[in-house]
């Protein structure tokens, strides 16, 4: 009997942990998914939760991800949740500070919002509504601890959590039902196709610096 699947990927959380200065960038999370997990497990849905990024620094990046976001559009039962970035200047401590000189320094601060919040809305809801029998997030942000706790001990759900940066089981996944690894052999095989053919006809091509 298929296992009812639904996946959670936080995308800032893995591109930061697993996919930064990697050929890797091209995820192909279906298959990911897939490899992550038994033949047994149906993915019935893929939730992805990112926020659109800034080209302040790096112009190119913007486009690079709408790319990638079209790309993901093409993978059947997957959703994309979209949060804000948020930029303001704050007044922060110097560590160091040179005698005589400033104490503090104004700095240009981003901060992602609504990933984590959306993900864990989704979690509880899908779950809530019996969508899954289990659910696979990938994501090491602990304040998915509660969220996770209350899907496991409330409603009854096994919920996996998949370790991004190689290293050892951190709070998340120790509270987790289960536990997966993320490898550069497992990303290396999950990648989407270099040009992906749309019903329109046109295509989309993977970025060049991510070759």
């Amino acid at each position: 009997m298929a296992i009812k699947t639904y996946i959670y990927v936080d995308g800032f959380n893995l591109y930061y942990r697993a996919l930064r200065g990697t050929p890797y960038k091209w995820l192909d999370l279906a298959g990911l998914a897939s490899d992550l997990l038994s033949p047994s497990n149906s993915i019935e849905h893929i939730r992805y939760f990112t926020a659109p990024v800034s080209g302040k620094i790096d112009p190119g990046q913007p486009q690079r991800q709408q790319t990638y976001l079209r790309a993901l559009q093409t993978t059947p039962n997957l959703t994309i949740h979209l949060g804000s970035f948020l930029t303001m200047t704050k007044l922060r401590p110097l560590a160091h500070p040179v005698p005589g000189g400033p104490s503090h320094v104004e700095i240009l601060n981003s901060e992602e919002k609504g990933s984590d919040v959306n993900l864990a809305s989704y979690l509880i809801h899908d779950a809530w509504r019996n969508l899954f029998d289990v659910a696979l997030i990938l994501s090491q942000d602990t304040d998915l601890l509660e969220p996770i706790r209350i899907v496991k001990e409330e409603i009854g759900k096994p919920v996996g959590v998949v370790v991004l940066d190689g290293l050892q089981p951190g709070r998340l996944a120790k509270s987790a039902s289960f536990q997966r690894q993320i490898t550069s052999t497992r990303l290396a095989a999950a990648q989407l196709p270099e040009n992906i053919l749309l019903t329109n006809g046109k295509s989309i091509h993977r970025p060049p610096s991510w070759l």
